[in-house]
């Protein structure tokens, strides 16, 4: 059974994912206990792992090669992941 942790991670990555199909990237939940969210770019194939951790701020989303972003503002972290992945 997951933790309310667990739960609360899992939905704040379910609602990252909702909203990338609008920003042109594609995702995937993975890990049972310990979730994360794979996200990739299908026009180049640049893939990360997004990783949502609780913050003095609130809810944050980190993933490679440095970035961050808030779970209070989805279409700001998803462009922010689009423009990461989208770069070649």
């Amino acid at each position: 059974m997951a933790s309310s942790y667990t739960s609360e991670r899992r939905a704040h990555l379910q609602g990252l994912a909702e909203v990338l199909p609008r920003y042109g990237l594609v995702s995937r939940m993975v890990g049972e206990e310990e979730p994360l969210l794979w996200v990739w770019h299908p026009h180049t194939s640049r893939q990360t792992l997004v990783f949502a951790t609780p913050s003095e701020r609130g809810w944050l989303f980190l993933w490679a090669p440095g970035g961050t972003g808030g779970a209070d503002d989805l279409d700001r972290t998803a462009r922010a992941l689009r423009e990461t992945l989208g770069s070649a």
